[in-house]
């Protein structure tokens, strides 16, 4: 059984055969989703999601560093609001990047955070965003003063800065970039320990190869599995109960 710790299958990119979809995930044992939230206009669909598929889709709650914009203040908000709610596993999806647009970097890092304080507060964990950032993430989470958990999703790094998060006593979400043969990240991938390692898809983003350039969906996790045991030169199966059994720890699923 796998679970995929990052989808956001409640997007439109899903709407057209979600039934489908979350058949096919069933069929690769995709025991459990985990949405992460975008901001407040995605938060209704999401909470959709999880009412239909109760035992195997949960939420979690916060700010995209990409929303982040000139209503933050209001954003951050709403996201306090339903954390006191308790309904949610994890803050997320937060943190920080500079891809798309410069322009709010200032206000991505004080959202960032402040949710962190929002995690620790609730004690949940946190699911960390650093695209074109991941230094300066790190860089920040270390002089965090309080005390948070979390994963670094999308971890496309080298081994220093996988060392420099383990340090920290994070996770890191390996996804479907993992599969491309130009990543580099072959050989972080066989020196890196697995204690900390969770798998997520990205669902729609990031599909694996063989699916490269396709719509991701909960079911290409089997991919990302089978990379990394290949990879690692373990079974699929030890992938599979070594990397669930982190994700159920980090989020406390049992």
């Amino acid at each position: 059984m796998l679970i995929d710790t990052h989808a956001h299958i409640y997007l439109d990119q899903f709407i057209d055969d979600f039934a489908a979809m979350m058949e096919r995930a069933s069929e690769e044992q995709i025991q459990l989703i985990l949405m992460p939230n975008i901001d407040r206009s995605t938060t209704d669909k999401m909470r959709l999601v999880e009412e239909k598929f109760p035992d195997r889709c949960r939420s979690m709650m916060g700010l995209h560093p990409c929303s982040v914009k000139e209503d933050y203040y209001e954003q951050l908000d709403y996201v306090k609001k339903e954390l006191e709610t308790g309904k949610y596993i994890g803050v997320g999806e937060i943190g920080t990047d500079l891809y798309w647009d410069k322009t709010y970097w200032e206000q991505q890092k004080e959202a960032f955070n402040e949710q962190l304080n929002m995690a620790e507060a609730y004690h949940i964990p946190v699911v960390i965003h650093c695209r074109e950032t991941l230094d300066e993430t790190i860089e920040m989470v270390a002089k965090y003063p309080g005390n948070v958990s979390g994963v670094f999703h999308c971890f496309t790094g080298n081994l220093d800065q996988y060392l420099k998060i383990s340090e920290l006593g994070f996770f890191v979400g390996i996804g479907g970039v993992s599969t491309f043969k130009n990543s580099g990240m072959t050989e972080v991938l066989k020196e890196m320990s697995l204690d900390n390692v969770i798998l997520e898809t990205d669902s729609p983003y990031l599909a694996p190869a063989p699916m490269r350039g396709k719509r991701n969906e909960p079911s290409y996790l089997y991919h990302i599995a089978l990379n990394l045991a290949q990879t690692r030169g373990m079974s699929y199966k030890e992938i599979c109960e070594v990397t669930t059994g982190n994700a159920e720890n980090l989020f406390k699923l049992k």
